[in-house]
């Protein structure tokens, strides 16, 4: 039996982490994605301004953002917030997440 979902982020949301990130010019970090149909997870890719938005957002499940050191963290940290997404802080970074089980609770960056 498959395990019902929930979406959390719509496009708007999505492009606005995007341009976000893309903004952040210097401070600009790598990231990946995990796609909800087939659970496969891209590579790790630095362009957000064309390569994050191809192929649209409606099947992402999660976007994983790698910070490299203190500076970028606290720089990236700044912006998710002033986005308010739902996700975490991570050893390496952040996640973002699109959608995930059902009952989930989340917090919100």
């Amino acid at each position: 039996m498959a395990v019902a979902s929930v979406g959390h982020m719509n496009d708007t949301k999505w492009d606005e982490v995007r341009l976000a990130m893309y903004g952040l010019g210097p401070f600009s970090p790598k990231w990946r994605t995990r796609d909800r149909a087939s659970g496969y997870v891209s590579e790790w890719d630095g362009e957000w301004y064309y390569h994050f938005r191809t192929g649209g957002y409606d099947s992402i499940e999660w976007l994983e953002i790698a910070t490299a050191n203190r500076d970028q963290r606290n720089t990236v940290r700044a912006a998710l917030h002033g986005i308010h997404v739902p996700g975490e802080e991570t050893p390496t970074g952040f996640r973002v997440y699109g959608f995930t089980e059902a009952g989930r609770v989340l917090e919100y960056l």
